[in-house]
């Protein structure tokens, strides 16, 4: 009887895993489906961080965006010395700071350079 009652609770906390591993694929996915709209900003991604970004790697962020592959990712990362497998939870202030001015940088208007740098600079004060 033992046995079974324990089996039955290591079932119960996978079931529960898998629903949850589900619940954080498919909310990714939307994101990802936001992000490539451009209903959302990979660098607002950045910034703000919400949960199902946590652990999804940059890589993944940043290719989601339109026109946006894996070597223009890898050169942009590269430049700022950030791993492509690293997750965005994990990224220290002034990586999140630096990634999401570049990107804000590469997305905005030609000609808008005063307007994108004082809105990122208003983000990094309010997130500080």
């Amino acid at each position: 009887m033992g046995k079974s009652a324990t089996v039955d609770a290591g079932q119960e906390q996978h079931l529960r895993a898998l629903e949850y591993a589900n619940r954080v694929r498919l909310a990714r996915a939307e994101l990802k489906r936001r992000v490539a709209a451009g209903e959302v900003t990979a660098a607002d991604v950045v910034m703000e961080c919400p949960w199902q970004a946590q652990s999804m790697s940059i890589s993944d962020l940043l290719m989601s965006q339109k026109r946006w592959g894996r070597t223009r990712c890898r050169r942009l990362l590269m430049s700022l010395s950030v791993p492509e497998n690293k997750q965005v939870g994990t990224l220290t202030d002034r990586q999140r700071i630096a990634l999401a001015a570049v990107l804000t940088q590469k997305n905005a208007p030609a000609g808008d350079d005063d307007a994108s740098a004082a809105g990122m600079e208003a983000r990094v004060l309010t997130a500080a």
